[in-house]
C-alpha cells in the first residue's frame, strides 16, 4: 500500500491540466497559444487535425505512472492508442524529454509555439505517434501491438517495469487479445514486470465498445482466465490510482474507467477526434474553444517569466 500526500495529489492534477491544455493548443491553434487576448478566427488552423477523444485519459494515467514510479530507472510507458499522440507529446514536452532530440522544443513560452504551431502541420509533427518521437517504436495507426512489444522488453530483463496502456478498442483486435497469452509464457523469475492498463473509455471512434458494454463481471471473469488480477479505477481521482498501484497485485490487470473526451465541449463518441469542427468560422465554437481552454487555467500552471509551476 501507499500513503498519498496532498502534495502529491495535487502535483498529479496540475500536470493533468496542464497537459490537457497543451492538447488542445495543439489541435487548434496557429497562434496566441497562452490566450494573452481574446481568440480570433486567425488564431485557428485552416485544418484540424487529431484525436481528441482518448488524450485526457492519456494524460490521467501517464502522471499518475510518473509519479509512482520517479524513483525508478528501469520505468517504461507503452502507450497503445497512437492516435493520442498529442497527450504523448505534451508530456515528452513538459518532462524535456522532446528537446533532447528537436532543441526547438524549449520549455518556455517559444517551446509551447513551435510544438502547437507544428502540430498537424506540413513538415511539423504528425497526428499519430510516429518513429521519430522518442521512445516510439511503431506507427501509431495501428493499433494491437502495444502489449506484445511490453513482453518483448520485458523478456529477460528481470529489472524492467512496463507499463502498457490499452484502448478498449484496440483490445477487440485479435492481436492484442491474443497478447493476453503471453503472461502465461513469460512467467520466470528472470523477465520483468508488466503493467496493462486497459482504458475503458466507451467508444472506438463512433462506435461503442465490446468490452464497455460488458458487465464488471464479465470482463473481471475473461481477465482471470487470462490469468490476471483485475483491478478497478474508476475516474480521474489521483488518490485512487496511487492506492490502486500501491496493491502492487501479482499478475495485476488495471482497468481505468472515465469518459471519453472528458474537461471538452462534447463527450463519448463525438469527442473521438476533433470536437468543434468550425472555431474558425463560427462564433459560437470559437466562444466555446476559448472556455474549454480558459477552464485548465493555465496561467497559474505556466508564466512567460517562471516557465512552468508543476
Amino acid at each position: 500500500m501507499c500513503a498519498v500526500g496532498v502534495k502529491t495529489i495535487e502535483q498529479i492534477e496540475r500536470r493533468v491540466r496542464a497537459c490537457d491544455y497543451l492538447v488542445v493548443a495543439q489541435i487548434f491553434l496557429q497562434d496566441n497559444f497562452l490566450l494573452e487576448r481574446p481568440l480570433e478566427f486567425s488564431d485557428i488552423k485552416p485544418r484540424l487535425l487529431g484525436h481528441w477523444g482518448t488524450c485526457h485519459g492519456i494524460n490521467v494515467v501517464y502522471a499518475n505512472l510518473r509519479s509512482y514510479f520517479k524513483a525508478s530507472p528501469n520505468f517504461s510507458f507503452i502507450l497503445g492508442p497512437g492516435h493520442g499522440f498529442p497527450a504523448l507529446q505534451a508530456n515528452l514536452f513538459v518532462d524535456e524529454e522532446l528537446e533532447k532530440v528537436d532543441e526547438r522544443a524549449t520549455l518556455d513560452k517559444t517551446g509551447i509555439s513551435y510544438i502547437c504551431r507544428n502540430f498537424s502541420w506540413p513538415d511539423g509533427f504528425p497526428s499519430h505517434a510516429s518513429p521519430f518521437t522518442p521512445g516510439v517504436i511503431t506507427e501509431g495507426g495501428e493499433l494491437g501491438y502495444a502489449l506484445a512489444n511490453a513482453y518483448g522488453i520485458a523478456l529477460g530483463h528481470s529489472e524492467k517495469t512496463i507499463a502498457v496502456l490499452i484502448g478498449d478498442g484496440e483490445l477487440e483486435t485479435a492481436t492484442a487479445l491474443d497478447s493476453l497469452n503471453l503472461r502465461n509464457l513469460l512467467t520466470g523469475s528472470q523477465n520483468g514486470r508488466i503493467i496493462p492498463i486497459l482504458h475503458l473509455n466507451g467508444y472506438k471512434i463512433s462506435a461503442p465498445s465490446i468490452y464497455a458494454r460488458k458487465s464488471e463481471r464479465e470482463l473481471n471473469e475473461l481477465l482471470r482466465g487470462f490469468g490476471f488480477t483485475p483491478i478497478w479505477i474508476k475516474g480521474d481521482d489521483p488518490e485512487d490510482f496511487q492506492t490502486a498501484l500501491g496493491l502492487e497485485e501479482k499478475d495485476a490487470f488495471y482497468i481505468y474507467k472515465n469518459e471519453k473526451g472528458f474537461g471538452g465541449p462534447n463527450r463519448y463518441h463525438e469527442a473521438h477526434q476533433v470536437p468543434l469542427k468550425n472555431p474558425r468560422t463560427d462564433e459560437e465554437e470559437l466562444k466555446s474553444l476559448e472556455s474549454w481552454l480558459k477552464s485548465y487555467r493555465f496561467n497559474e500552471l505556466f508564466s512567460s517569466e517562471k516557465g512552468f509551476l508543476l
